[in-house]
């Protein structure tokens, strides 16, 4: 490594955020990247540590020393041609990925890990600034057409792979613009769109064809799931006009509430409420925007998209924001020689719930009370767990006033309709059944029909999904052409 003893010279580097003051005024992204001399203090932290576990942490594998070690030595443009070479989309992985791979960091032992994920975000702005990112066209045309279904991060990653090896890529998208949940999903403050439209410029020029508004089989009325599409198109036209065809889409069907009271006016999934907001940042009109402004609001889920309920809420001028959790709260350390190498269980504070938030653990709602059809409060209890198993605690019930009611539990499965448009077999959990063995890895049971992301593994990170959409795009590079020369 460039500076041996790095790792006891010098302490972690946090990327430093704009005051909450002003940050809770805009929409705008507020981390502030590494500077030059920063990066490379951080990147001097990379321990020669023989069995670097960040490279297996890091679901897309990044070669993560080798990236440090150039960064420290200044030699950024290399640094990006290794990052990119595991990682199709660092930008997004660098801004809004949990960084499993520095929990994993040999550091994190007995020491703050490397900060490995500012030192990627670090990397690809650079990258952007000096024009260092290009568009890779294919040496030749194989003549093979492949239709994607979905433009999430799995959906781009392979989109983006099979373009480069010559095939000619069509990516359908029900909504009116691209990026799936990194689009609709992500809030603004968190990433900044512009990210999404600059690789889809890329990807064009690469040959990639880009279709919105087009959905791929039928949504069903009922369906609460984002939806703009214009057009609908029948899985068997797909299967018929593509030689291969590969789902992408989301883990769409949130978790629902079944409580007493769940149909009063006030009360929404996550994904009902983040999107519109996303939409009027990108200069659209929503009519009717669901809107935080002076309301009590309390978010039930303790996860990422809870999170965004919360910092959205804050910059909508809600009077309170309360966050419930059902799980005990965690610890504040993780016990490191248990868990190492591990993802560890503990309490994470966001930069939305340092905007302003009440957090509630070990706490479930019983109730959801309304007045004239729309919400008022919830009726809570206390909850406990023993031996894996949950009991309300005696004399713990109140009601907490709320005036919005924000159902951000995760997601329970991709849209059904999608896979049974196109006969693809589902598992328990009622994701497309495909494995991710070597020989045959993401086929269906219907021929010639892959699938991959969300779609196939459920709710998962988008570092996961670039992972996935990347295999998947080697699996069908191999069946198209007999064999495959791209990374898996």
């Amino acid at each position: 490594m460039g500076k041996v003893t790095g790792f006891m010279e010098y302490p972690r580097l946090e990327e430093e955020y704009l005051p909450v003051e002003q940050r809770v005024k805009e929409y705008r992204e507020f981390v502030l990247t590494l500077d030059d001399n920063k990066a490379k203090t951080q990147s001097a932290r990379c321990m020669d540590c023989g069995t670097p576990f960040c490279n297996s942490g890091c679901p897309v594998n990044n070669v993560i020393p080798d990236f440090n070690d150039l960064v420290y030595r200044g030699d950024w443009k290399n640094a990006i041609t290794v990052l990119h070479s595991t990682n199709n989309f660092p930008e997004f992985t660098g801004r809004i990925c949990p960084a499993p791979c520095e929990a994993a960091c040999t550091l994190n032992v007995n020491d703050d890990a490397v900060g490995i994920k500012s030192i990627e975000h670090a990397i690809i702005d650079k990258a952007w600034e000096n024009d260092w990112v290009k568009p890779q066209k294919a040496r030749q045309r194989t003549g093979k057409t492949v239709a994607i279904v979905g433009s999430g991060p799995a959906g781009l990653a392979a989109a983006q792979q099979l373009a480069r090896v010559g095939h000619d890529v069509t990516v359908f998208e029900k909504n009116d613009r691209v990026g799936g949940l990194l689009r609709y999903g992500i809030p603004d403050f968190k990433m900044e769109k512009s990210h999404i439209d600059r690789r889809v410029a890329q990807m064009e020029a690469e040959g990639v064809v880009f279709r919105t508004g087009v959905l791929v089989g039928d949504m069903p009325k009922t369906s609460k799931v984002t939806n703009w599409a214009k057009e609908t198109i029948a899985a068997d036209q797909l299967t018929a006009e593509f030689d291969a065809v590969l789902l992408t889409g989301g883990a769409e069907q949130s978790r629902d509430l079944p409580v007493p009271g769940r149909e009063l006016k006030g009360v929404y999934f996550a994904m009902e409420f983040l999107p519109q907001q996303n939409k009027v940042n990108a200069g659209d009109k929503v009519r009717d925007q669901l809107r935080a402004d002076g309301k009590h609001v309390i978010v039930i889920g303790g996860g990422d998209t809870g999170s965004d309920c919360v910092g959205t809420s804050n910059r909508h001028g809600a009077k309170s924001v309360t966050q419930f959790e059902l799980m005990p709260q965690p610890p504040v350390e993780e016990n490191r020689p248990l868990t190492w190498p591990y993802w560890p269980i503990k309490l994470r504070t966001s930069s939305s719930h340092e905007e302003g938030c009440e957090r509630e653990f070990a706490i479930s709602t019983k109730e959801i009370i309304g007045e004239k059809g729309k919400v008022k409060g919830l009726k809570t209890v206390r909850v406990e767990w023993k031996d894996g198993k949950m009991t309300e605690v005696a004399g713990s019930e109140q009601v907490l006033p709320a005036d919005l009611v924000l159902l951000a539990m995760g997601f329970v499965s991709p849209v059904a309709t999608v896979l049974d448009a196109f006969g693809v077999d589902k598992d328990a959990r009622g994701n497309a059944r495909a494995t991710t063995e070597l020989a045959g890895g993401y086929a269906t049971n219907v021929e010639k029909v892959f699938a991959a992301g969300d779609m196939r593994r459920g709710q998962s990170l988008v570092v996961w999904a670039i992972r996935e959409g990347r295999q998947a795009a080697r699996a069908v590079d191999a069946f198209l052409m007999g064999a495959s020369e791209l990374p898996r």
